[in-house]
């Protein structure tokens, strides 16, 4: 369901072309053990995810979906925390992500790349929220979307669950890049390649102050802040990086 390339920048594939790369349990599974895998491993500095096949990810499994309102409550909401566990994972990633959206991110799909870094989307592929057409709740979505347009916003793609074209989901902030059709992996390397060539600790230190800033006030952020800046001050990322730019050359990280 998952496979993996290794390297600099490591590819994630979500790997079930012929049923449009749907969030299955073995599919999270599966995912979740190749975050914790790319995290050991100190070669990795950024991972690129991306889809096999015509589609990034449909989202529900429909087979799953089929017998979903037959399961218990119990078994139900093991379900929902694996995939909560998921987005999390991603979300809270401590090296860089790059979603390649390479065809139609839906539903539990749009949730993986929302929960991604940086978003690079093909430029002929569609992005939605559509849960609410077949009387589910884009719940778990829902956080990252609100975190990520605001509530307005949110509320226009969770309550109509249209199907927004690539400007359009980069017009609202939703993606960062737009790639020529079949592009979108290239390109998602490419700028995973740029983000790579940053210093380790500094792309660390950034991800948790990003994470954490949003839910604090103006003095607790500031005090916060402060303490990053004299910590990363002792680090040798940061003595190589000056050591180089006074050298004329490119910092070796």
């Amino acid at each position: 369901m998952v496979q993996t390339e290794r390297g600099r920048v490591a590819t994630v594939f979500l790997n079930d072309p012929e049923r449009r790369n749907p969030l299955s349990p073995e599919m999270v599974g599966g995912l979740l053990e190749a975050l914790e895998a790319l995290e050991a491993d100190p070669g990795v500095r950024v991972v690129v995810l991306t889809g096999k096949g015509r589609a990034f990810s449909a989202g529900a499994d429909l087979a799953f979906l089929e017998k979903v309102t037959e399961l218990g409550a119990e078994e139900n909401y093991r379900h929902s925390l694996s995939l909560m566990r998921l987005f999390h994972r991603l979300y809270t990633f401590p090296k860089p992500t790059v979603a390649a959206v390479n065809g139609p991110a839906v539903a539990g799909g749009a949730g993986l790349a929302l929960a991604s870094d940086l978003v690079v989307m093909d430029e002929e592929a569609q992005m939605g929220f559509t849960e609410v057409r077949i009387g589910f709740v884009a719940a778990l979505v829902s956080v990252l979307l609100t975190r990520a347009v605001g509530e307005k916003v949110a509320k226009d793609l969770l309550l109509t669950g249209r199907l927004l074209g690539a400007e359009e989901a980069k017009a609202l902030g939703l993606v960062n890049r737009l790639a020529a059709p079949g592009k979108a992996l290239e390109e998602a390397r490419a700028l995973a390649e740029e983000v790579a060539a940053n210093a380790p600790t500094s792309l660390r230190l950034t991800k948790e102050l990003l994470l954490a800033l949003p839910g604090m006030g103006l003095e607790e952020g500031f005090r916060l802040a402060a303490l990053a800046n004299a910590w990363v001050r002792e680090t040798g990322d940061l003595k190589e990086g000056i050591r180089a730019f006074f050298e004329r050359r490119k910092p070796r990280f």
